[in-house]
């Protein structure tokens, strides 16, 4: 946009009304993300794929590397050729159809529909980052306030979607969670693109629809209550002063225009010009990245992930033993899976590519591109901690955070005494919603009679039976994991998962969703009835602690900036580390203060929550803002897809660590299933001390840097985005 375009653009609270026209577009893209990814580990577990582990965190970390990977090709491509708005609308159209095929049981669907999302995302993700830049003049003291605003969008979003598309996915079906995640990434294309009249009118009814769902569709507890009804109204607010904004003017048609209207049109290929060579690009990049998410395994004779180095080799390294030979052989293995070779090659040229271009630039921007490099490498450490969020923080979450408010405890009075539990959370049958829930209360508990057992083992029969043929376990996999999962007559989550899904079939004979347990003198101290949250749920506290904060931090650098106390970039990426690590810290000590069941307090996971999010309220909304005011105008969408490629990293980082807390359930591991909580709490406190130690150190690094990083950022010269 030119200097006229940016004086003739209205604004509100001093900050463009196009602003607030790509909070709701980029809420409601976040909405689709976040609400599938709260469920994506759970689905790959406990859905018709019944992976283990390892393999589920091996597919989520290709996937979610490949997500923050495209974006690096997507802000080149609307550098160059497309302009950032047609890029937004093509990214938002292929996710939209992503989730929807996410709501097919089938493989071929599942890795089409995330080759559709990570295409569709590198698209979205880079130029509506990109589009929120060029709305301020160069040297705007307002883009910092303006991306913290934007970010706040993003968690908005991102703390909806577990509220609605996690709890509705866990409680009445997959497909329903992955259905209202395609209805969200619709809404967000069409506020994008639809004119300012309508677009006010999309955006008050999409708030009110999205409230009065979260207020209808909750657990019945007091927490979750208060959770939704909060985060319905920052929802109804945000929209309320969209539509006041957007009264005034929507986002300028000039905003992210192709760079050369003529280079678009031209013909590139016999009769297709360069806009339809893009797309027939695309259409072959989701075939690759299909392949590539599932490790090429449709294409071997096993319909196993193909890994360039044979697992023979990867098992002789880590033979040699020491911990040090267990961490190569884990990352040997997934750099040879086809996702982490492609994300390593990638990499090197992508980084090379910058690296060129910053070697030729002028002193001034080369210095200012060096900050954008080396603190990119430090966002690369803290999201490759961070993102344990969507794996083994879930897991550990699901198994191990006590989630249950219950509303009795067994007594010396109860022993001998049946108890009758419904198995489905929220049943249609008006008399099972009497019975008492059987929920995470009862996971390590042995009940007095075989009965449970044996309904446990007929639910694991029948669903394997249900299954496709390429994805049902074999006869003696399935003996294994019956005789596994009864073996020392504790209810475990593997037990339970299955329970609920064959009560939740349709058709499912009445006798399987409820089952009777006879009270022993072990299960004293036991809860029962209440409520459970499910663990999905909890994926929307940090971005809840953002919007509470958000505000809060962009005020905080304001006056700090006028008593000229405000910390430089470089030391505000030092505290999020440093925070972040103590956020892990505090998952570590509530593990240690677990109970003799191996469940940590609620209290724990919120409170490693809350410093997680202020660390990253010092670093993200920040290094996006470092990334537009530092990088030179030629590279800008390029460095700000090097930003997303750096998270891709993390991602393929974070899928390292979290194998580390991988325990046996599906494919080959699944003799036992799920082990009761006290198999897993050490497991768990273990890693998430060694993450809390490295983020700590590497926060002392980045403050040692910091005040020569500050000097190459030039902030006394006026020439930003220069070169």
């Amino acid at each position: 946009m030119t200097n006229a375009d940016l004086k003739a653009s209205s604004s509100l609270f001093g900050h463009p009304t196009g602003l607030f026209t790509l909070f709701f577009a980029e809420m409601w893209e976040r909405f689709s993300y976040y609400g599938m990814r709260a469920l994506l580990v759970f689905y790959m577990i406990k859905g018709f794929l019944g992976y283990g582990d390892s393999e589920a965190y091996a597919v989520y970390g290709a996937y979610t590397a490949l997500v923050y990977m495209t974006p690096f090709f997507g802000g080149l491509l609307a550098d160059r050729l497309l302009g950032a708005r047609r890029a937004v609308i093509i990214g938002g159209l292929l996710m939209a159809a992503g989730h929807l095929m996410m709501t097919v049981e089938s493989t071929f669907g599942f890795f089409s529909a995330l080759a559709l999302l990570i295409c569709g995302n590198g698209f979205f993700k880079p130029n509506i980052s990109t589009i929120v830049g060029t709305l301020y003049p160069e040297g705007s003291r307002k883009r910092d306030g303006g991306f913290t605003i934007f970010y706040m969008g993003i968690n908005l979003g991102a703390a909806m979607s577990p509220l609605l598309c996690g709890y509705i996915g866990e409680t009445y079906g997959w497909h329903w969670g992955f259905g209202l995640a395609t209805i969200g990434m619709l809404a967000g294309v069409a506020v994008f693109v639809a004119p300012t009249r309508l677009t006010q009118f999309l955006i008050l009814i999409g708030a009110l629809a999205a409230a009065i769902g979260m207020v209808v569709y909750r657990p019945e507890s007091l927490l979750a209550t208060g959770i939704n009804i909060f985060v319905a109204v920052s929802l109804l607010v945000a929209g309320v002063i969209a539509v006041t904004a957007l009264g005034r003017g929507g986002l300028p048609a000039a905003a992210g225009n192709p760079p050369d209207g003529e280079l678009l049109r031209r013909r590139v290929l016999g009769p297709l010009t360069a806009e339809w060579t893009v797309y027939l690009g695309t259409a072959a990049a989701i075939v690759v990245f299909a392949l590539l998410v599932s490790g090429f395994a449709p294409l071997t004779p096993d319909n196993r992930p193909l890994t360039i180095v044979p697992d023979s080799v990867i098992e002789r390294i880590q033979s040699t033993g020491g911990p040090v030979m267990q961490v190569v052989g884990v990352l040997v293995r997934e750099v040879s899976r086809p996702a982490g070779l492609v994300l390593v090659l990638s990499g090197l040229l992508s980084f090379g590519y910058l690296a060129f271009e910053t070697i030729r630039l002028p002193q001034v921007p080369r210095e200012r591109m060096y900050v954008v490099l080396i603190l990119t490498f430090f966002s690369m450490l803290f999201w490759s901690f961070f993102e344990q969020a969507g794996s083994s923080v879930n897991n550990f979450t699901d198994r191990n955070v006590d989630r249950v408010a219950e509303a009795a405890t067994i007594t010396e009075a109860d022993v001998g005494r049946t108890i009758e539990f419904r198995v489905e959370p929220a049943p249609r049958d008006k008399n099972l919603k009497t019975l008492p829930l059987l929920s995470q209360e009862q996971l390590g508990h042995r009940s007095g009679s075989e009965a449970l057992n044996s309904r446990i083992a007929e639910a694991i029969r029948s669903e394997e039976q249900r299954k496709d043929q390429e994805e049902r376990l074999t006869g003696q996999d399935v003996d294994k994991l019956v005789s596994g999962v009864a073996q020392n007559g504790a209810l475990t989550l593997t037990g339970l998962t299955y329970l609920r899904t064959a009560a939740a079939r349709e058709g499912a004979p009445a006798g399987i969703k409820s089952v009777e347990w006879l009270v022993t003198e072990d299960n004293l101290g036991m809860g029962i009835g209440g409520s459970e949250i499910p663990a999905s749920i909890f994926q929307s506290i940090n971005p809840i602690c953002i919007i509470t904060f958000g505000l809060v931090f962009t005020a905080l650098w304001s006056l700090l900036g006028r008593l000229r106390l405000e910390p430089n970039t470089a030391v505000k990426f030092s505290l999020g580390l440093l925070q972040l690590g103590l956020g892990f810290g505090a998952f570590w000590y509530g593990a240690q203060a677990a109970d003799e069941r191996g469940m940590v307090a609620m209290s724990w996971l919120l409170l490693g929550y809350l410093l997680q999010t202020t660390g990253e309220l010092c670093l993200s909304p920040v290094g996006l803002s470092m990334v537009t005011k530092l990088s030179p105008a030629r590279l800008v969408s390029t460095t700000m897809g090097a930003w997303f490629l750096a998270t891709a990293f993390s991602q393929f980082l974070a899928a390292i660590i979290a194998q580390f807390t991988g325990v046996g359930h599906g494919g080959e591991e699944n003799s036992a299933g799920i082990p009761i909580p006290q198999a897993t709490i050490d497991l768990y406190g273990d890693v998430f001390f060694k993450i809390a130690i490295s983020a700590v150190v590497s926060a002392l690094i980045c403050f040692a840097l910091s005040p020569r990083l500050h000097r190459w950022m030039h902030e006394e010269t006026s020439e930003m985005n220069s070169g």
